[in-house]
């Protein structure tokens, strides 16, 4: 998800730069903007650094201003409509009151006019200022127009008054940015198993059998369950991907080193999803030199890998058990026949053949095949938010 954080002109701003991390914490993709008045507060070279990103300062891109500004002046455009939310903290009684009456004379002004995002804003000012009836008759008017508004901490402030108009706590104000985010911890006090990839069984020292699968889906499980706050265990098959943050990884090979590390922790695990592709056949023997070139044709001789679901089945006890199915014919049949034959409470399927559905992309179609016997199915959606679909609907099941 990604989110905009405005930093508006006020002795407050530094502390910005504690809710940017706060947002990064959560994985959330953070795009800072800065007005000229915040600059004198705080550098924009600050946010870059946490960032990794230019900030955005200017309407349009100034030579002088260097990196930090806009290139185009359109990139508002782009900004609203890539974000999930909006973030303005500190909100000074000067934004408020642009924002109100929908004056756009800079980048911040006509991001919010422009955004169809969710918009949080975190006021913080003197308190003669806050408590004036022009700056509570704009919140007012923000409220009215669904803006979410976390009001100032009392107390010693800046300009040596006491009173109404510190900025809120940084957890005060994650922790709003979250509920409209639709975050959620409550996958807290849980360990999930999660399988991912493909694995690889060697013909000789140069070549192995494997398959399509990427690992996405798997990761993506991963990466919403430990920003649900699970305690993450992820088993993966060889694949480029990049290790969500938090978790801890367990890579391996072949079906064999699966098995090995999936028993291994299973006894950690609430919930155990087995989204990993693999493979279900090995070569009975592996060459210990590489196989030469020959004439004729060449036969290989195959035995099944272990059956890694079919044994946690079989020893499930209290877990939540979640197995896929990726199909290219009679989904639903076998489907069925897998959560029946696996003991598994629920079967993720998907047919691979359909588009949008298939190995290495970013979205998914699938349908949840449960144990009570109901399907879920649904729609093309990126990974990301089918695991949180998945991790839903474990929720709902009722443990033996």
């Amino acid at each position: 998800m990604k989110v905009a954080i405005g930093v508006t002109g006020g002795v407050a701003a530094y502390k910005a730069a504690e809710l940017v991390r706060r947002m990064q914490q959560e994985k959330l993709d953070v795009q800072v903007v800065m007005t000229r008045a915040a600059t004198e507060f705080i550098t924009p070279l600050t946010f870059a650094a946490i960032t990794g990103k230019k900030v955005i300062t200017e309407m349009f891109g100034a030579e002088e201003s260097g990196p930090a500004n806009v290139e185009s002046a359109i990139e508002h455009i782009a900004v609203a409509q890539r974000i999930d939310l909006l973030l303005v903290a500190p909100a000074t009684a000067d934004a408020l009151g642009k924002f109100a009456h929908g004056i756009a004379e800079d980048f911040l002004g006509t991001l919010y006019l422009a955004t169809k995002a969710p918009v949080v804003v975190a006021p913080a000012m003197n308190v003669n200022m806050w408590e004036h009836p022009a700056t509570q008759a704009n919140l007012a008017t923000l409220r009215a127009r669904g803006v979410h508004v976390v009001d100032p901490d009392e107390g010693y402030l800046a300009c040596g008054m006491v009173g109404a108009g510190r900025l809120a706590a940084t957890e005060t104000i994650a922790q709003k940015v979250f509920e409209v985010l639709g975050l959620r911890r409550d996958f807290a006090g849980k360990t999930v198993l999660v399988t991912a990839g493909p694995t690889r069984e060697a013909l000789d020292p140069v070549r192995f059998l494997t398959n399509r699968s990427s690992g996405k889906m798997g990761y993506a499980v991963a990466d919403a369950a430990v920003r649900r706050g699970a305690k993450v265990i992820l088993v993966s098959g060889p694949t480029d991907l990049r290790v969500p943050e938090g978790v801890d990884w367990v890579p391996v090979n072949t079906a064999e080193e699966m098995r090995a590390a999936v028993l291994d922790r299973a006894a950690e695990a609430n919930v155990v999803v087995m989204a990993a592709a693999v493979a279900d056949y090995r070569p009975a023997a592996t060459n210990a030199t590489k196989l030469k070139r020959g004439e004729s044709a060449l036969t290989l001789q195959l035995e099944p890998t272990p059956d890694i679901l079919g044994q946690l089945g079989r020893e499930k006890g209290s877990r939540i058990l979640i197995g896929f199915a990726a199909e290219t014919d009679r989904l639903a049949e076998n489907a069925r026949a897998k959560l029946a034959r696996k003991g598994a409470d629920m079967i993720v399927a998907n047919d691979v053949t359909q588009e949008g559905a298939g190995f290495d992309g970013d979205t998914n179609i699938v349908t949840l095949f449960l144990r009570d016997g109901r399907d879920v199915a649904l729609p093309k959606m990126s990974k990301l938010e089918v695991a949180n679909r998945i991790l839903d609907q474990s929720l709902l099941i009722e443990k033996p």
